[in-house]
């Protein structure tokens, strides 16, 4: 598993993004904190119609890209 750089997310922050994480889900995040190890922010829920707050281990993020 490779690990993607918390650093790298510091471009997308308060930005759409979509996150892909290792198990495959993908979602739109709103990243508003990022540290050493962990990134956090609001998450979009479909089945809830509305962002929820999440926070998640960058070694868990698989890919992402902010818009």
């Amino acid at each position: 598993m490779t690990a993607v750089d918390p650093g790298s997310l510091r471009g997308c922050l308060y930005r759409n993004t979509y996150i892909w994480l290792e198990s495959g889900r993908g979602f739109w995040f709103y990243p508003t904190y990022v540290g050493r190890y962990s990134v956090a922010g609001y998450r979009w829920r479909r089945n809830l119609q509305r962002w929820v707050y999440f926070g998640v281990d960058a070694d868990q993020i698989r890919s992402f890209q902010c818009y």
